[in-house]
């Protein structure tokens, strides 16, 4: 998927889960956006301009959830759903003020959900996975995805009593796995595999602003601000962009040589792994980018009409490996 970045677009919504809202669109925005395929939770800080006494009481005093979406005309989507942890006011000058909203995604389910549950005999990973799913519902976070993982059905009865996390860390390192939450919802993707879903080709054309590079941490790439780049997914990049790592000759980091050329590898096929993704903008000002670190897939197995159309190739195509 390719779309052309022109037109910005940014809507803030806070409110209460289920009942009363408030647009705070057309107020001067600034954010950031951070998000990752780690257990941690995402997070969010937004700053407001000028909201007032009103608006202020009933967002410190009644309203817990804060939606934000941005992108262009064509290429507009969620980037943060969350729940707000803290609001601050202050002053810029004489005659701005600000108020301050910093919100985390899922980390009350992640803080405080607790499995309750004993499970019979011949229990599978996928029941352990919706068990510590089914404890962090009422936190409001659900399973959204999940690949087939191993059955190997347990010859005896399983007790399940402890923090949810626990036990999707456990099922993620039983799976060979990582888990995250996004927008509320769980997603459970391999290490050798990613998520489906559309790819977008990151290019000059669409967004890209200035050139990929290698560095020790995996291939970063800057762009126009896109809600399309998900976590766990893929992009393509044109690998002639990418400026490569200058390796060392020093006789003591040739171990470091050795993992940035696995963990940072440039991938034959131009299709990278998203590990992070920050959002960051300013409705009245410049910065409206996304910031990504990535990693290379192996897709050499996969058909020449999914190398031309950039989308999620056929179900019997699992050969997809994360190097690193």
């Amino acid at each position: 998927m390719s779309t052309m970045q022109y037109g910005r677009k940014v809507s803030l919504i806070v409110g209460q889960d289920a009942g009363a809202a408030m647009d705070l669109s057309e107020l001067r925005i600034v954010f950031d956006v951070r998000r990752g395929d780690l257990q941690t939770p995402n997070s969010l800080r937004a700053r407001v301009y000028n909201v007032s006494e009103t608006t202020r009481q009933r967002i410190e005093q009644e309203f817990t959830r804060i939606v934000l979406q941005a992108g262009f005309e064509g290429n507009f989507g969620i980037i943060f759903d969350g729940t707000i942890k803290q609001v601050r006011r202050g002053r810029e000058s004489q005659t701005d003020t600000y108020l301050d909203i910093t919100a985390a995604d899922g980390d009350s389910a992640y803080n405080f959900a607790v499995v309750n549950t004993s499970l019979a005999a011949g229990s599978t990973l996928k029941q352990h996975v919706q068990a510590a799913c089914t404890a962090m519902a009422p936190f409001g976070v659900s399973l959204d995805y999940m690949f087939e993982v191993p059955e190997n059905p347990l010859p005896r009865g399983k007790v399940m009593f402890g923090m949810a996390r626990d036990f999707m860390r456990g099922a993620a390192r039983t799976a060979q796995a990582v888990w995250s939450i996004q927008d509320g919802k769980v997603q459970l993707v391999p290490e050798t595999s990613y998520r489906p879903g559309d790819i977008p080709v990151i290019t000059s054309e669409t967004g890209m602003v200035g050139l990929p590079e290698q560095t020790q941490n995996g291939i970063t790439v800057k762009m126009l601000l896109n809600p399309y780049v998900k976590i766990s997914q893929l992009i393509w990049l044109d690998n002639a962009s990418i400026q490569r790592y200058e390796y060392s000759l020093n006789a003591q980091q040739q171990a470091q040589n050795f993992r940035v050329g696995l963990q940072a590898k440039i991938q034959d096929d131009g299709f990278y792994y998203v590990m992070t993704a920050e959002h960051h903008g300013d409705t009245r000002g410049q910065d409206f980018y996304t910031d990504v670190i990535c990693m290379a897939a192996d897709v050499t197995v996969l058909p020449d009409s999914f190398k031309d159309k950039h989308t999620v190739p056929p179900a019997n195509v699992a050969i997809i490996k994360k190097f690193g």
